[in-house]
């Protein structure tokens, strides 16, 4: 399940990255719209995905609710998803 969830984390931080650094100029910008819905929904099943199974990795591992807070606020904030992947998912 921890496989799972790093591979979740780096894709949702990706998709975090892609909709604000490619898509959301393309949208404002250019007024391309496509690219911003595909890659928001993409986004939004991803974090929700993210969420559910940091949720289940904690309770499987009885980590603290402090590690969940730290593993929700990482994806909350650009390339916090590959931060927490290096710091606290790679040697769990």
């Amino acid at each position: 399940m921890l496989k799972l969830f790093r591979a979740t984390a780096i894709l949702e931080g990706i998709s975090y990255l892609l909709l604000f650094g490619f898509t959301m100029p393309l949208k404002y910008w250019a007024n391309i719209l496509e690219p911003n819905k595909i890659v928001g929904y993409a986004h939004g099943g991803l974090f929700i995905a993210y969420v559910i199974i940091a949720i289940i990795v904690c309770w499987k591992h009885k980590w603290s609710i402090k590690h969940f807070i730290v593993l929700f606020i990482a994806s909350l904030l650009p390339f916090g998803t590959f931060y927490a992947d290096k710091k606290y998912l790679k040697g769990a």
